[in-house]
């Protein structure tokens, strides 16, 4: 797509001239279906682009997922001629399909992904690498519905577009701009963890491993994109929207019963190695102490109504009794999940009856505060009794807190052997998982004037 030439009080970008040089950093996959037609000039176009203005060395990967026509033949002809271009052919169709065996099977640092028909301007994507090579960010996305992006595209699919990314961040509380742009990338460390979890193999797949890694905390980085609609597009709409449709209810239902292993993806606290030598040092405290003050404070809000509503019925220590006890076992519930990650069914019956204690301790200070009430004065005002209660509550808030911490909910992840610590970049087969990781590190060299063919090093 041509950049916009109009004249303005900016001169127009140039990228500085550059020569790759080593070990692939960035592997670029085209996932095609029968493109046997425009295959040949968006490979040779974006070879053009990389040579001219990406300073690491480069792979482009044809990954051709059960095309029937010539588009086999194109990408052979395509690697034999180009050393920077590869081809990788499955029997069976699906874009999530072909682009998890690629990834999977790379061992490119940074892994990118692009459609054929080159919609997306080109000069984005050196932006949208950048982070992912420098360490900033864990997955970059083009955004064609940025304030700054230009698109040409129809109505129609600008409607579809947008209605569905309101539908993510209503269901799913993406908070992603552009789920369906065919421009991403992703570390390959993080991949290796990820994509395990990713479960569609079609047009879905992209936002099912955004939604995910969202979810998990990991950072993304957005880039506003040119973009043309390419008029030609063999995409089937209608389709492709209810399998989206599907993925959405599918992925929703996952996260809200707890089934995914998210905690596997968990970053640790800075990149500097002394933050990971520091010991006795509480993880995730202050995350949880907001999650434990928002549950907190709905849950007083709770007991508060409860309480009142008992009271009507009943004496003060039994409409207290009550209305402490059901507030607790949804206090307890909501913290479980909400403030110390803790998903799924396993050990819940456990976490509820040292919940139960907490609440003992919590009825005793409660209890002996309106005892305390009641021996100053015969009949104390309602209103001061919920004040007394309310200062009662605080105090063993803090108390609760601690026991949530130290005793219910202990973080047990360093003494789980079957916990993932790090990352690593063990290789493995195309749809197989990896068993295990380790730390790497991958060392970006810059090219220089003085650095040698990148083709004589390939």
């Amino acid at each position: 797509m041509r950049t916009d030439s109009s004249p303005g009080t900016l001169p127009a970008r140039e990228h500085l001239p550059a020569a790759p040089a080593g070990t692939p950093v960035l592997d670029v996959v085209i996932p095609v279906y029968n493109e046997e037609k425009d295959l040949q000039p968006c490979v040779r176009r974006l070879h053009e682009h990389l040579d001219r203005t990406f300073p690491y060395a480069f792979r482009i990967t044809i990954a051709d997922n059960a095309s029937t026509d010539t588009t086999p033949q194109v990408a052979g002809r395509l690697a034999a001629e180009i050393p920077e271009v590869t081809t990788f052919r499955l029997e069976q169709k699906g874009r999530g399909r072909a682009l998890r065996a690629v990834w999977s099977a790379s061992d490119a640092p940074v892994l990118a992904y692009m459609d054929v028909d080159l919609s997306t301007d080109l000069n984005a994507l050196l932006p949208l690498v950048a982070p992912l090579i420098s360490g900033h960010s864990d997955l970059a996305i083009g955004s064609r519905l940025a304030r700054s992006s230009r698109v040409v595209r129809g109505p129609k699919r600008e409607f579809i577009s947008r209605a569905y990314n309101l539908i993510l961040r209503g269901s799913l509380q993406a908070r992603f701009s552009d789920a369906q742009c065919g421009f991403k990338a992703i570390r390959r460390d993080v991949a290796q963890v990820l994509l395990p979890l990713v479960e569609d193999t079609g047009w879905f797949f992209d936002t099912e491993m955004l939604v995910l890694a969202e979810r998990a905390g990991l950072r993304i980085h957005e880039v506003p994109v040119d973009w043309v609609d390419d008029p030609d597009s063999t995409v089937h709409i209608v389709r492709t929207a209810t399998d989206d449709l599907k993925g959405v209810w599918r992925v929703g239902k996952a996260l809200a019963t707890g089934s995914l292993a998210l905690d596997r993806l968990a970053r640790p606290f800075g990149d500097d190695p002394r933050d990971r030598d520091l010991e006795d040092v509480p993880k995730g405290l202050a995350r949880q102490l907001v999650g434990f003050c928002v549950v907190g404070a709905l849950s007083t809000l709770f007991y508060l109504l409860l309480y009142s509503g008992f009271r009507v019925v009943a004496g003060s220590q039994v409409a207290n009794a009550l209305a402490l006890l059901v507030s607790a076992v949804a206090n307890t519930a909501a913290n479980r999940r909400l403030t110390f990650g803790v998903r799924g069914r396993g050990g819940a019956v456990r976490h509820q009856a040292q919940g139960l204690v907490v609440f003992g301790i919590g009825l005793a200070l409660t209890s002996g505060s309106l005892a305390a009430l009641n021996a100053a004065t015969s009949e104390p005002a309602h209103s001061t009794e919920l004040a007394v209660l309310i200062a009662a509550n605080l105090a063993a808030t803090v108390l609760r807190f601690l026991l949530f911490r130290a005793w219910v909910f202990p973080d047990r992840r360093e003494d789980d052997s079957t916990s993932v610590a790090s990352y690593g970049t063990t290789p493995f087969r195309a749809g197989d998982v990896a068993d295990s990781w380790r730390d790497t590190t991958v060392q970006l060299l810059p090219v220089r004037p003085h650095d040698t063919d990148a083709r004589d090093l390939r």
